[in-house]
């Protein structure tokens, strides 16, 4: 159907809750969990998020689309989330690097948008209420229809969606004689992660999410990212023993985000469904090891279980989040593994985080002179 800028159009919460507004994006229906994104910028790079796979992001900024998209400010090959509630959707823009406008990045995208909502109720309802399922709808406008459809959506807790984004094959990003080899599992790898790693000196394989470990290790790796992703990652069984097997290697490991859940799974370390999650480019968090704040880009709807962390001897809390306490960092004692819940690669977001990333590569150097100097000695 042709785009109509005028077309009505409604959202409709699990619970019953409606609000009513315009059409954005391609004339039709989509559905998902609602959620908030705080972030003032960087709406392109959030659409694309692998992370966002299956949600319906409400943007919190009052205007989108005004500076266009860009070929290059992606995180994926596409768009990932499933649908976008905003105030004003721009449907011209002013930027001499656009590509083109947001309103037909949408239509090429099959994306279903609603705008000219009260964003600042929605969110506020979303923030009181908990995150839940909705439906956007600028082809009908008939609510029994509508909870029809909605009734047949899956909750968020128990879902496996990682194996909707994570790539079919593996494939390389780097220089082939960088110094370090990191074997990247892709759970809905971000593109800017593995350029910060390919920025520091690293050469990367990027595997598919049910890669054996015992596969990745023949590439000789001389690290583990394991990425951020989308869904519930207590139902991700086969993965967590792949994990585990990971920690126990004694080659350097980092978890992002979703890494960083099933780095805990992994561990006995439980995570649960939070109220309505974070997900912005302003949430502060504080290292506990230095004992600075730094400004954080999150986006995740689950959480590690404080109580459980407690339990387990060699893991500690390294970072934790000033709005809420949760955890945000840990990392094992007697091993070199760690993870954070947000993310250190900020796109959008802050640079302040970078400084992981550092972390990570200065312990593969360590652990690679430790090794040159075990071998020199058996010489």
């Amino acid at each position: 159907m042709k785009y109509k800028s005028k077309t009505p159009a409604i959202l409709l919460l699990e619970d019953g809750k409606v609000f009513y507004g315009k059409a954005a994006g391609k004339i039709g229906i989509a559905t998902g969990e609602i959620c908030f994104n705080t972030g003032m910028t960087g709406y392109q790079e959030i659409f694309t998020d692998p992370s966002y796979f299956g949600q319906i992001i409400v943007a919190t900024n009052v205007h989108i689309g005004n500076y266009g998209v860009n070929k290059d400010e992606v995180e994926s090959d596409s768009i990932k989330i499933a649908g976008l509630v905003c105030k004003q959707f721009n449907e011209f823009h002013s930027r001499k690097r656009s590509d083109g406008s947001l309103k037909d990045y949408f239509i090429e995208g099959n994306i279903v948008a609603i705008s000219d909502v009260d964003t600042r109720a929605i969110v506020r309802y979303i923030r009181d209420k908990g995150a839940m399922n909705c439906i956007i709808s600028s082809e009908t406008q008939d609510i029994d229809i509508l909870k029809e459809k909605l009734s047949n959506v899956p909750s968020m807790a128990g879902l496996e969606l990682s194996s909707k984004v994570s790539t079919s094959t593996p494939y390389f990003v780097g220089d082939p004689s960088s110094s370090y080899r990191v074997a990247v599992t892709d759970f809905g790898v971000k593109k800017n992660i593995l350029r910060s790693l390919v920025e520091r000196g690293c050469y990367l394989q990027i595997f598919p999410m049910k890669t054996s470990f015992e596969e990745m290790l023949k590439w000789n790796p001389d690290g583990f990212m394991i990425s951020n992703g989308p869904g519930d990652p207590s139902v991700m069984i086969e993965e967590m023993e792949t994990v585990k097997k990971i920690i126990n290697s004694g080659v350097p490991t980092f978890g992002i985000c979703l890494g960083h859940q099933l780095i805990a799974e992994a561990s006995g370390i439980s995570t649960f469904k939070m109220h309505k999650g974070h997900r912005g480019i302003n949430h502060p968090v504080k290292n506990l090891i230095t004992g600075k704040s730094e400004i954080t880009s999150q986006n995740h709807g689950f959480g590690v279980k404080a109580e459980d962390v407690a339990k387990v001897k060699n893991m500690e809390v390294t970072h934790v989040n000033l709005n809420d306490n949760t955890i945000e960092g840990l990392r094992y004692t007697d091993r070199n593994v760690f993870s954070v819940q947000y993310h250190p690669e900020a796109c959008p977001g802050p640079y302040d985080s970078r400084y992981l990333f550092d972390d990570f590569l200065t312990m593969i150097t360590s652990v690679k002179n430790k090794e040159s100097q075990t071998l020199v000695s058996a010489e």
